[in-house]
């Protein structure tokens, strides 16, 4: 495809928001190769996501912003506009479990995620090797189980230096600090093990097998200082029988977890994904 623009747009839900929209863009020739549009009736909330050819386009991106920011004002929009030759720059994270991380390193790797992976933080050594192959920065970054502060200060400078938008929780077996929730807020990606809100915290596998349960599932979500609440991006399912023990569930909850992790990924990158308090909207494609 060609070079587009990404408009995506929330506010208070009135009339003449798609006509004032549609407008600016016919009247500079623009193109809309992909519309999408959703209201909350409980809320109020209207929300929209534009794809324009920006070949068609008679003024250039900067100007956009200027321009649009009347339009944006008069209907009190929390908006942006991205370019596709703008790859988001993603920090992976890790701690021993390679399964999701190979998985996102290979369709990074040929393509299928548009963006730029610029490091891999995790706190073992474990998968140096792995990561490296891909020519991709490893940073090992221990967090002691008595003072994981400076870690994690160590992780927020590593972050912060490689000039990430994107935070990749993938199977990152530690808990980030409240600090760090708030100021990466919307930008950290968790995969849980589990069909949120059902079995919250570690193993949930052992607690389903448990309970018996005929379906078990994953759930990607961004990360709040709240364990395993915060808004939730995707999620996907697999059915189990009585026959199967904890560790057939373990195995066959890895290619959920991985299919997850890897849209809600790609719904991110896309900005696809809205968020409205603790809710999305995600106009997946």
């Amino acid at each position: 495809m060609s070079k587009t623009f990404r408009l995506v747009i929330s506010c208070p839900d009135r009339v003449g928001i798609v006509a004032a929209v549609s407008q600016y863009l016919n009247e500079r020739n623009g193109s809309i190769v992909e519309a999408n549009h959703h209201t909350d009736p409980e809320q109020k909330w209207f929300f929209m996501r534009h794809v324009i050819d920006a070949e068609t386009m008679s003024v250039d991106i900067d100007t956009f912003r200027k321009e649009f920011s009347e339009i944006a004002s008069k209907f009190e929009m929390d908006w942006f506009i991205n370019s596709s030759e703008e790859k988001p720059k993603v920090m992976l994270m890790a701690t021993k479990e390679s399964h999701c991380l190979n998985d996102l390193l290979h369709r990074w790797h040929t393509g299928e995620l548009q963006c730029d992976i610029v490091g891999v933080i995790a706190n073992h050594e474990d998968l140096r090797s792995m990561v490296e192959w891909y020519n991709i920065p490893y940073h090992c970054i221990n967090v002691p189980k008595d003072d994981k502060m400076p870690a994690f200060q160590a992780i927020e400078k590593a972050i912060d230096e490689s000039g990430a938008d994107t935070i990749v929780l993938a199977r990152y077996m530690q808990i980030f600090p409240e600090y760090l929730c708030e100021k990466y807020r919307h930008r950290v990606i968790n995969i849980h093990h589990s069909f949120l809100p059902s079995f919250i915290g570690a193993k949930p596998y052992h607690q389903a097998a448990v309970r018996g349960v005929k379906l078990i599932g994953a759930t990607c979500h961004y990360v709040t200082a709240d364990l395993d609440a915060g808004p939730i991006i995707e999620q996907d399912v697999i059915r189990v029988r009585h026959s199967h023990s904890a560790t057939d569930m373990v195995r066959l909850g890895k290619d959920i977890e991985k299919l997850v992790l890897s849209r809600g990924l790609r719904y991110h990158i896309e900005d696809r994904v809205l968020v409205h308090g603790n809710k999305t909207v995600v106009f997946a494609q």
